[in-house]
C-alpha cells in the first residue's frame, strides 16, 4: 500500500509539473510578418475615418464603435460590420463606406479586446463577446431590418451568434470568408502562416477548463503575424478567454445545423488563409442551403478592400435586405 501510495504522489507531482511547464513554456511564438495581409492596408484613404463613438456594456465598461449614417435618403436598414482576428473598426472603414452609400445605417466595431474596446486581447470570460454585441443592440437600437457581416474571425463570431439562442437578434448574417473551425475542411495548417498556437498551454487551458479551473484563461495562446507597425495598433496576440469566443463553438457542426435566419457566404478565389473551395461542401454537409460565392482574383485581405470585391460584397447585403427575414 505505502509503495501503491508513492506512485500516485509521484504521479500527481509529474502531473502538476507538466501543467505548470505547459503554462509557463506553451505560450505561442510570434510569426513571421505575412506582408501580404499587412501591406494592403497602406492604401487605405483614412482621412474621412469617423471618430469613435462609445456604448455601455453589462459590467460598466465604454466599447467603442464607428458610426456611417446613410449618405442619402432614409435608411434602408442597419448593417454591423465585425473585424477579423487582431482587427479594429477602422480595418473595415471601405466596406462600412460603401454600405452608407448604399443607404445603409453602417456601424463598425472595436470587439471587445480590440481597439478602443477593453483589455487588448483578452476578455472576462467566454461568452462576454456576445453579451457586449446584444448590449450593443440594446444601447444603440439599429434600424431594422439588420445585418450582421463579419469577417474571417467576425465571420467566425457572427456565425456563434447565428447557431445561437440569440439568432433572432439580426434579421441577415453575411459572412465574410469566416473562420469556421480548425478542424473544418476549410482550414489550412497555422492559417497559411497567420496564426501562431501555443499548442501546449492551449490544449493544457483546455483540460482545465473541463475540470471547471479558469483561473489561466487570460494566458495568451495565439499569435498574429502583424508586422511591427501594425502590431502597435492592432491586436498581435489573444488570451484563451478571446480565442475561444471570438470564433464558432468547437462543434461548429452543430452551429451550422442550429442556423436558421438567411445566411450567405463570400470568399475570395485565392484566400491563403482558408481553402475557399471547401466552404459549400461544410454548408452542405451540415444540411444548410447556404448561398456561397467565392470571387475570382481575390484574396484574404481584397476581399474587404478591393472596389469589385465590396461591390459584390454590398449586392449580397441589399439581396439579403430585401428577401426573408429571421422570424423574431
Amino acid at each position: 500500500m505505502k509503495i501503491a501510495a508513492v506512485i500516485l504522489l509521484l504521479i500527481s507531482i509529474g502531473s502538476l509539473v507538466a501543467v505548470a511547464m505547459a503554462l509557463i513554456f506553451g505560450g505561442p511564438s510570434r510569426p513571421a510578418a505575412m506582408q501580404d495581409i499587412n501591406a494592403p492596408f497602406r492604401t487605405v484613404d483614412y482621412r474621412d475615418l469617423p471618430k469613435l463613438s462609445h456604448y455601455p456594456a453589462r459590467d460598466g465598461s465604454r466599447l467603442a464603435y464607428r458610426r456611417y449614417p446613410p449618405t442619402s435618403g432614409t435608411a434602408k436598414g442597419s448593417v454591423v460590420l465585425l473585424h477579423g482576428s487582431a482587427g479594429n473598426s477602422s480595418t473595415l472603414h471601405s466596406l462600412a463606406k460603401a454600405h452608407a452609400e448604399a443607404g445603409f445605417m453602417t456601424y463598425a466595431l472595436d470587439v471587445r479586446g480590440h481597439g478602443a474596446s477593453g483589455t487588448k486581447g483578452d476578455i472576462a470570460y467566454v461568452g462576454q463577446l456576445e453579451d457586449d454585441l446584444e448590449d450593443f443592440l440594446a444601447a444603440i437600437d439599429p434600424a431594422q431590418p439588420r445585418t450582421l457581416v463579419g469577417f474571417s474571425s467576425g465571420g467566425g463570431f457572427a456565425l456563434r451568434i447565428a447557431g445561437s439562442q440569440r439568432q433572432q437578434l439580426f434579421d441577415h448574417y453575411l459572412l465574410l470568408a469566416p473562420f469556421v473551425s480548425q478542424k473544418a475542411p476549410t482550414h489550412r495548417p497555422d492559417n497559411g502562416g497567420w496564426t501562431s498556437v501555443g499548442l501546449p498551454r492551449y490544449i493544457t487551458l483546455a483540460l482545465l477548463n473541463r475540470l471547471g479551473i479558469d483561473a489561466f484563461n487570460h494566458l495568451p495562446v495565439l499569435h498574429y503575424a502583424l508586422n511591427d507597425d501594425a502590431a502597435s495598433s492592432l491586436t498581435p496576440v489573444y488570451s484563451f478567454n478571446l480565442a475561444q469566443n471570438y470564433r464558432p463553438k468547437p462543434d461548429y457542426r452543430a452551429t451550422l445545423k442550429a442556423t436558421n435566419c438567411p445566411m450567405r457566404v463570400l470568399v475570395g478565389q485565392d484566400d491563403q488563409i482558408f481553402h475557399a473551395e471547401q466552404f459549400e461542401p461544410v454548408f452542405q454537409e451540415a444540411g444548410r442551403d447556404v448561398p456561397v460565392r467565392r470571387l475570382t482574383g481575390i484574396d484574404h485581405i481584397g476581399l474587404i478592400l478591393d472596389t469589385g470585391a465590396i461591390e459584390a460584397i454590398v449586392a449580397e447585403t441589399q439581396a439579403l435586405n430585401t428577401g426573408d427575414s429571421c422570424q423574431h
